[in-house]
């Protein structure tokens, strides 16, 4: 599994323990979820502008948001042997604010947003309640595995 994380901004300092921490986290999330040790995923930690940029081309929202998902799947033909599922974004200013408000670590507040992510990119969602407590059940069960 290549979980390939890219730190693309300079506001928030991301030591190379979380960068682990995040590739470690999307590996157990693909395991888990089946995927072939083939399959790719790219986490790119942002600012708060660039992901309001996509946020808004991409959703119509004109402000910066934690994460944003980009799955790839369904413009990939399932013969092909491709197994790239996508991107998640993550705005570091966003993280940081977000552990300040819940009263917890950046590292728990980082990993929090990748599963989510993640979990979007293998096919969960919280459009309603039920679908809702199923992501929150396995967003737990990730945490709890890297005792978070």
């Amino acid at each position: 599994m290549a979980i390939i994380v890219d730190n693309r901004q300079g506001k928030v300092v991301v030591p190379a323990e979380l960068l682990l921490l995040l590739e470690k986290i999307g590996e157990f999330i693909l395991q888990s979820e089946g995927y072939p040790p083939t399959s790719e995923v790219s986490i790119v930690l942002t600012d708060n502008s660039y992901i309001q940029e996509l946020n808004f081309t991409y959703r119509g929202l004109d402000s910066p948001t934690d994460v944003l998902s980009f799955c790839l799947r369904d413009d990939v033909p399932e013969q092909c042997d491709d197994h790239i599922l996508g991107d998640v974004v993550i705005s570091m200013e966003r993280a940081r604010e977000q552990a300040r408000e819940y009263g917890h670590s950046l590292r728990r507040e980082l990993a929090f947003l990748a599963v989510h992510g993640m979990l979007h990119l293998v096919g969960y969602d919280h459009e309603t309640l039920e679908a809702e407590e199923v992501m929150k059940k396995k967003q737990d069960t990730v945490l709890k595995h890297f005792a978070l």
